[in-house]
């Protein structure tokens, strides 16, 4: 069975960090576009990181640049979000794509709260 699992959230105080995890199930990310997103209450999903294959191109939302940082285990079985900083505003669910030609899977979500 083909899916995605992200695991690593939970509650932080500002200026904390959490990593979250995404481990693939079925199949490997090596030729796959990464991508986290995080969906706040009443707002919008948006997108957050980045990290394309095979050229290894990251990008970031301006909100979370020089705080987060994406990445991906060389056997290409589990992706990262590393989070530093956090602040009350990067409170969300947050869900990891991986994308290729017509293929694109998601994971059921982790929730990240932060908050004093």
């Amino acid at each position: 069975q083909v899916q995605l699992v992200e695991s690593g959230g939970g509650l932080v105080q500002p200026g904390g960090s959490l990593r979250l995890s995404c481990r693939a199930s079925g199949f490997v990310f090596n030729r796959f576009n990464l991508k986290w997103y995080r969906q706040a209450p009443g707002k919008e999903r948006e997108m957050v990181a980045s990290s394309l294959s095979p050229s290894g191109y990251t990008d970031y939302a301006d909100s979370v640049k020089g705080r987060f940082t994406i990445s991906r285990d060389t056997d290409g079985s589990t992706a990262y979000l590393q989070m530093n900083s956090l602040k009350p505003e990067d409170t969300a669910v947050y869900y990891c794509n991986a994308a290729v030609l017509d293929s694109v899977y998601w994971g059921q979500g982790t929730q990240v709260t932060v908050t004093s």
